[in-house]
């Protein structure tokens, strides 16, 4: 077991310098020697975030094969633009690094098989930094299932509803380079964000262990909220108040699963609404979860039923959230940056997998391809392929740790917080 993990860290825009200064910086067991973005202003914010917190001035680079080439790191965590992910995943790996990348989806298929060939070639752990699975109903929710207590699963619903244009798609227009997500709402029209909503959904439904999405169908509103949010927020003569956005405002998918289950997913992040929702929803035979209401239903409960939440952490809390809660969350996005970050660097310290493994990353980055796929057809359902290649139906025993989301596990030997105890 490494009693430090040393890390490579690259990509300094808005979402990795968060994760940066929240996360990876405050952790006592985490060394950051070298860091890379195209930007000098980057490196050097990146720099003075990392002397704050007390650690080394880190070697500041432009050139990412100079820092996947560098021997004194254990692992590369990628916080870089989407369209970056594939390739810098890839030779990461090729380097023997555990490889940590943001979420995203991929462009075409063919980038999920070189991944997975990659893995395979080489053994090098690939983890997806999906934050949504440790949040803390979903987990609830993990722990209700697995103990029986909805009875068989049948169906789950998931979103990602938030409204973009103002907090991020046209932030600092003019002052930084184009978002890399408009500029994929430009050219594209997919369900481009799924694995918020997926992941928690995939692992509470053993999705790749005993269990696997088949197929997937998907359609797609017209596009008008972009262009009317550009005139609003950029003026009549903006250019980009006069462009014609290929991405749909409402993307709508289903995907049936081999275990007779269906998923229903929805990306809607270009019109006005109200609140952000994930909308997670799990609908068994003997009770359900759904965000909407903040509500747990179990068989014997009388209706109406609205806002138990409270009353449900009591009895059903994860392990690791219980004990999250008692000693007080850190991090962004309510505390689960912290803990998939953590869960990236105790995998690395101990050698083992990670929670979310490389078939699992390539697995939600395909809904992207292929509901393009499916869009362009009409709404044809298309098969999602088994990248597992068969090892779906009897895959190797699960890493057991407090930050396993295939089983419940409780483990008070590991501190969430090292150095704090």
């Amino acid at each position: 077991m490494k009693e430090t993990v040393k890390i490579g860290y690259v990509g300094l825009g808005r979402r990795g310098m968060a994760m940066l200064r929240a996360c990876f910086s405050q952790m006592p067991d985490v060394e950051i020697p070298i860091i890379c973005d195209l930007y000098d202003d980057r490196l050097e914010e990146g720099c003075r975030v990392l002397k704050e917190a007390g650690k080394p001035a880190p070697v500041m680079t432009h050139d990412y094969d100079e820092l996947v080439a560098n021997q004194d790191i254990d692992a590369v965590v990628i916080m870089t633009g989407w369209h970056e992910h594939v390739e810098m995943a890839e030779k990461a790996m090729l380097a023997g690094k555990y490889t940590g990348v943001e979420v995203g989806c991929a462009f075409d298929l063919s980038e999920c098989y070189r991944l997975i060939d990659v893995y395979e070639k080489t053994g090098s752990p690939l983890m997806m930094l999906e934050n949504c699975c440790y949040g803390r109903d979903e987990m609830m929710a993990l722990r209700l299932v697995r103990e029986g207590l909805f009875g068989d699963v049948v169906h789950c619903d998931g979103g990602y509803h938030h409204n973009l244009p103002e907090c991020e798609l046209f932030l600092n227009m003019g002052k930084e380079p184009l978002h890399y997500r408009l500029a994929s709402y430009i050219s594209r029209n997919c369900e481009q964000y799924p694995t918020h909503e997926l992941g928690p959904i995939a692992k509470l439904l053993g999705i790749n262990r005993g269990n696997r999405m088949l197929t997937l169908s998907s359609f797609a509103s017209k596009s008008g909220g972009l262009k009317q949010a550009a005139r609003d927020i950029l003026g009549e003569d903006s250019p980009y108040a006069k462009i014609d956005y290929r991405q749909g405002d409402i993307i709508t998918t289903v995907i049936t699963c081999a275990g007779g289950e269906t998923i229903h997913l929805c990306l809607d992040t270009t019109l006005p609404r109200p609140y952000y929702s994930r909308n997670f929803t799990v609908r068994g035979t003997r009770g359900m979860y759904t965000e909407e209401r903040h509500v747990v239903f179990l068989e014997g409960m009388q209706e109406p039923v609205e806002n138990n939440l409270e009353e449900m952490h009591e009895k059903y809390d994860h392990p690791l959230h219980r004990e999250y809660e008692s000693h007080g969350t850190k991090g962004g996005h309510g505390g689960i940056d912290w803990l998939v970050s953590r869960a990236f660097v105790e995998s690395v310290k101990n050698g083992t997998n990670t929670p979310i493994d490389a078939y699992d990353t390539v697995s939600w980055m395909a809904i992207g391809p292929l509901s393009e796929m499916s869009i362009a057809r009409g709404g044809a359902p298309v098969d999602i392929p088994d990248f597992t290649r068969g090892k779906w139906i009897n895959r190797e025993p699960v890493v057991r740790s407090k930050y396993c989301l295939d089983e419940v596990c409780e483990d008070a030997s590991v501190s969430i917080f090292p150095g704090e105890e």
